[in-house]
């Protein structure tokens, strides 16, 4: 007869019966935790790399920023007019310079007809843009135009009396005109509101007067003033000393800390010049009205 054992006495023990079972929920258990590690690894890593992406990133715009900050402007390194002489050379047809970029338009100067009316409403016109610019100096609605009171590159005084021995000769004195007028205004709109703009206008109006005007002057005098040289175009001592002068205190408005200007600032002002160069321009061809 066969035998039947108890189960107390089976070959499984408790902890034989519940070890198969518990061995493969460990199993299971441990599965999931490296799973859950895993994930959390790869949670970790991927935002370690969207951090570090981003600072690169960050880095990248920086360092352009900076390149940027570092770039340098045509004769920068020999200070602001520097920067303003070469922007206005180019803007010179390349007949009046060699550094020229514009093309001639109308006649060149050797083959102008002018005539006494036409250099007066000139002279005429001149002087009310110089009377604006000394006024504007004087009054000094911002810190940087006092620096220009008084630098012996004034004109008002000289086309006054050049005006007064045209009367002399029996001249009539015409009225200002429209782009003298014109000009005048907006000197004075700018002055009020845009002093790296009208600092422009400045230097365009004295120093092209000190270069291209002396010649204009010295052509046109030959032509119909039996060589006359007038008091526009005389100085009160050194006129390359003068000069001088006036472009180290350019350079101190756009460079020392007190005024110093931005970069930003300094491109306004420089971006003014084609609109100088139209005002001027206006005014210079009335000589052959």
């Amino acid at each position: 007869m066969a035998s039947i054992t108890p189960l107390s006495q089976s070959h499984f023990t408790e902890n034989q019966f519940f070890s198969a079972p518990f061995s493969r929920l460990t199993q299971s258990s441990s599965l999931s935790l490296r799973k859950s590690a895993q994930n959390q690894f790869f949670s970790q890593s991927s935002n370690f790399l969207l951090k570090k992406s981003s600072r690169m990133v960050l880095v990248s715009a920086t360092t352009a920023a900076h390149e940027k900050s570092k770039k340098k402007y045509p004769g920068e390194a020999k200070g602001f007019v520097e920067e303003m002489r070469f922007v206005a050379m180019k803007l010179h047809t390349k007949d009046q310079s060699k550094e020229g970029e514009k093309e001639p338009e109308g006649q060149p100067m050797a083959k102008w007809e002018p005539s006494v009316e036409g250099y007066l409403k000139f002279l005429v016109d001149s002087k009310l843009v110089y009377d604006t610019l000394e006024k504007i100096m004087e009054k000094a609605s911002f810190p940087e135009y006092a620096e220009f009171r008084n630098t012996g590159l004034e004109r008002s005084e000289g086309l006054a009396k050049d005006l007064e021995w045209f009367k002399e000769q029996g001249y009539a004195i015409p009225e200002p005109s429209t782009p003298g007028l014109s000009y005048a205004r907006y000197l004075e709109e700018l002055s009020e509101k845009d002093p790296q703009a009208f600092i422009c206008h400045f230097y365009n109006t004295y120093f092209a007067h000190s270069a291209g005007g002396r010649m204009i002057g010295r052509k046109v005098a030959e032509k119909i003033l039996d060589k006359k040289e007038l008091e526009f175009y005389k100085w009160h001592g050194d006129l390359s000393q003068l000069l001088q002068n006036v472009r180290e205190k350019l350079n101190k408005v756009a460079e020392v800390k007190s005024l110093n200007w931005t970069r930003e600032e300094k491109n306004h002002c420089l971006e003014e010049t084609e609109k100088s160069f139209k005002f001027s321009g206006e005014i210079l061809r009335l000589i052959l009205s």
